[in-house]
């Protein structure tokens, strides 16, 4: 069945002045669509060599399928880590589990910040849950795929692709960044994420 690009759970004008509307239309209209399709792409070309037997473009189908599987997942995730209003911190268990992890509230976010600044060229910064220990990890993926580590359930995505935030930040990663935890951030849904992945 073909991935289809997620309706924004909010207007195109519903972040600002945070998060601007043209450049919410152009992230989640144009280029998290353009990940949906080069998956579904990628896809059927793996269906048509399951089919034929010749598997001579089996990396560059793998690789396509990791690249923009892992941007449309993400993306699917960083819509939802977002609402009007947002920001502020967590509460209940994830606080309990932040403060655990990391320390502090403040430490968390430092170290958050921190990883998904220093990300090379193009990424994100995430928060990931993993069932094997009960913990919280934070790793900065360049591209979509790179660095991230098999068994870790992402519950926060914060993307640092310059497509993601040029019109309005320009080169000012650390401004985007900094205003979507003030002011952008979704704890709800991260709680929900966590909740749904320590199951």
């Amino acid at each position: 069945m073909a991935h289809k690009l997620p309706d924004l759970p909010y207007d195109y004008n519903a972040l600002e002045p945070w998060y601007d509307e043209e450049t919410l239309h152009l992230h989640h209209d144009k280029h998290h669509a353009g990940y949906v399709t080069g998956l579904n792409t990628a896809e059927e070309k793996l269906g048509e060599m399951l089919k034929s037997g010749d598997f001579a473009n089996a990396k560059s189908v793998s690789g396509n399928i990791a690249f923009n599987g892992a941007g449309h997942k993400l993306h699917s995730i960083f819509w939802t880590n977002m609402k009007p209003n947002g920001g502020g911190k967590p509460t209940g268990e994830l606080m309990d589990l932040i403060n655990k992890c990391f320390g502090s509230f403040e430490a968390f976010t430092g170290l958050f910040l921190a990883a998904t600044n220093s990300v090379q060229g193009s990424g994100w910064g995430v928060l990931s849950y993993c069932a094997a220990d009960d913990t919280l990890v934070i790793t900065g993926a360049e591209k979509h795929e790179n660095a991230i580590i098999p068994g870790l359930e992402p519950i926060l995505a914060l993307d640092v692709w310059e497509h993601a935030y040029y019109l309005k930040y320009q080169n000012k990663r650390a401004d985007w960044t900094k205003a979507f935890m003030e002011h952008l951030v979704n704890w709800d849904n991260v709680a929900e994420r966590y909740n749904s992945a320590k199951k």
